[in-house]
């Protein structure tokens, strides 16, 4: 049953050293604030598991959290390359980083296994891809059935899941809406989970056929408004296009990246500290 607690708690008490965390989200609903509290509080040798990392993943690897990613396609949206996972990879700065690489569909039959409990996951998708020659955690077995050769990827089950969504109710039950990634996948697929929202209220009132996690499988739920910026959550707020522009150039130098860091993430006590700090900065990221 989810308890609904403080994003720093829920931080405290869940995520680990060492631990393999799955922060979902895809186009919208990214968990940006949960993301910054495990900056604050220094975790590390983090295993980080997402398709699509962005701007999130570059500040959690910039500021020293990982030592591993497992994703599909990495980079700044409609802007280009993540600067400080670049530099993780290539010059192991601020420390070493590897990486395993899949294609969505890889990524999404992993997740899809990790939820239903199977070892595994198949698809026909690597099937005349170079991936398997790079990522050894793409296998190809026999169909018992038919002979047919299928690609096989090892499940994910995360030991923490974090996800960002539009609302829960007082019982710890989350709704979400809008462009759904895997988030239900992984949180299903973890050992442990963290849901931050945009409001708690005392009756969801979700439609037919609305992602909804039950209470049962959430450990955590912590109201924190605007928790998805610079992101977008469906209903509530746009993206914050400016801002994946300008995080560009913040991000491609060294020192200007931990000073940011320094300043709007380490330096302030929660996110809504983070947004008044980045307003205060008068437009500059």
């Amino acid at each position: 049953m989810a308890s609904i607690v403080q994003l720093n708690e829920a931080v405290r008490d869940l995520v680990r050293d060492g631990d393999v965390v799955a922060l979902e989200g895809f186009t919208h609903l990214i968990p940006f604030a949960a993301g910054h509290e495990i900056i604050r509080q220094q975790r590390r040798n983090l295993t980080l598991v997402r398709m699509t990392p962005d701007v999130i993943y570059d500040q959690l690897i910039g500021a020293g959290c990982a030592s591993r990613l497992v994703f599909s396609w990495g980079g700044n949206p409609g802007v280009g390359s993540l600067h400080r996972l670049r530099d993780a990879v290539e010059k192991a700065w601020p420390a070493p980083l590897a990486i395993e690489e899949h294609a969505h569909a890889g990524m999404a039959a992993a997740y899809a296994a990790g939820a239903s409990g199977l070892p595994f996951g198949l698809l026909r998708g690597y099937l005349g891809s170079d991936l398997p020659k790079v990522n050894p955690n793409v296998r190809f077995i026999e169909c018992p059935f038919t002979g047919e050769r299928l690609a096989a990827v090892p499940a994910v089950r995360p030991d923490v899941a974090v996800v960002h969504a539009q609302k829960a109710d007082r019982r710890g039950n989350v709704l979400m809406w809008g462009l759904v990634g895997v988030q239900k996948e992984a949180v299903l697929a973890a050992k442990r989970s963290i849901v931050t929202v945009e409001e708690i209220v005392d009756d969801l009132g979700a439609p037919p056929n609305a992602v909804v996690l039950p209470t049962w499988v959430v450990n955590a739920v912590c109201h924190v408004p605007g928790g998805a910026f610079p992101s977008y959550a469906q209903g509530y707020y746009a993206r914050n296009n400016a801002f994946y522009k300008q995080w560009d150039e913040v991000s491609r130098d060294r020192d200007s990246f931990t000073a940011w860091i320094d300043r709007h993430v380490k330096g302030t006590s929660d996110f809504a500290g983070f947004r008044r700090s980045i307003e205060e900065a008068a437009g500059h990221v």
